[in-house]
C-alpha cells in the first residue's frame, strides 16, 4: 500500500464499499428480486458507480416492499442507506424525512 499514492488507496477503498454494498443489496433482494424484479437486479447489478447506487434505493424499496412489508423495507433500507456514509458527496446524503419522525 505504501508504493501507491493516497489518491489511488481512497479510489480502491471507494471501489470495494461500492462492491460491499451492491452485494449487500442485491443479497437482500435474493431470489424473490430475480424472479419477480429482474430490471432491477440489472440495475443495481450493473451500476457504474456509487451514485447510481444511491439512487437505486427507490427502487430497491419497492422490492423489499413486496417482500417484507413498508416497515421491514424501510429498515432495510436504512442500513443499506448508512453503508453510503463518507462515499458520497455532501448534497447526496440521506436527510431525515418527515414521515419518519414520530409525534
Amino acid at each position: 500500500m505504501a508504493l501507491l499514492g493516497s489518491g489511488e488507496v481512497a479510489s480502491l477503498v471507494r471501489e470495494t464499499r461500492t462492491e460491499d454494498i451492491r452485494q449487500f443489496t442485491l443479497d437482500e433482494l435474493g431470489v424473490f428480486g430475480e424472479e419477480n424484479y429482474p430490471q432491477i437486479i440489472r440495475r443495481v447489478r450493473y451500476a457504474k458507480d456509487i451514485q447510481e447506487l444511491w439512487y437505486m434505493r427507490g427502487s430497491v424499496m419497492t422490492v423489499l416492499s413486496a417482500m417484507h412489508g413498508e416497515a421491514v423495507a424501510r429498515n432495510k433500507i436504512t442500513v443499506i442507506s448508512d453503508k453510503f456514509k463518507g462515499l458520497l458527496p455532501r448534497g447526496l446524503n440521506s436527510r431525515p424525512s418527515p414521515l419518519s419522525s414520530t409525534p
